[in-house]
């Protein structure tokens, strides 16, 4: 009798030992998981921070530029509609499918070209590129693209350790479990691999 009551002892005490093993793992994956959702969200928000930064220099610039080339009404009027797509497509994080990434990096994809544009135009103003407050736009615009170029690169970082750390076993099986899913890449469009070049 002794020796079936120790033998269900042992074996209790074996499934309370896996049981709470289980759920220390469970536990540890769930908040290291959250601790990586959080890492990409922060990274995320720089992204916006930096693209925000970027639409907030533009009334200014376009002001600038329309007042030496006013010619060139078809290339301030891409830009600003440009702006406009671009500060409307807005994304809540929590919400962040492929679809609206893409239409979010696609907007700001082609305000990128639109600035482009806009330098090649500057170029052709000797007054305008002489201009004090056309060049301080022009070279808070390079900042900003630079800092732009690096926050995406961040929040790919984030994403990428995120994502691997998500798809590891047995990691894997608390985040479908708990409902974390991979985020998306920011990708290299065709025609915005470079920053638009705003120095002369």
């Amino acid at each position: 009798m002794n020796n079936k009551i120790s033998k269900t002892a042992i074996v209790a005490g074996v499934i309370v030992i896996l049981i709470v093993a289980i759920a220390g793992a469970g536990i540890s994956a769930y908040n290291g998981m959250v601790s990586g959702e959080e890492n990409v969200r922060q990274a995320w928000s720089q992204v916006e921070n930096q693209y925000q930064r970027r639409s907030d220099l533009i009334p200014n610039l376009v002001n600038t530029v329309k007042g030496y080339a006013k010619h060139e009404q078809q290339t301030l009027t891409q830009v600003i509609e440009a702006r406009s797509k671009a500060t409307s497509t807005t994304v809540n994080f929590d919400q962040l499918d492929s679809e609206t990434f893409a239409q979010y990096q696609a907007a700001q994809g082609q305000l990128t070209q639109a600035l482009g544009r806009l330098m090649v135009v500057a170029e052709r103003y000797p007054e305008l590129k002489a201009n004090e407050n056309f060049r301080d736009l022009q070279s808070q615009l390079e900042g900003t693209e630079n800092r732009i170029s690096t926050e995406r690169r961040r929040y790919n970082e984030a994403v990428q350790s995120y994502n691997m750390s998500i798809r590891k076993f047995p990691r894997n099986i608390f985040a479908g479990m708990f409902g974390f899913e991979q985020k998306e890449y920011f990708k290299a469009q065709e025609g915005t691999e470079t920053a638009p070049v705003v120095e002369f």
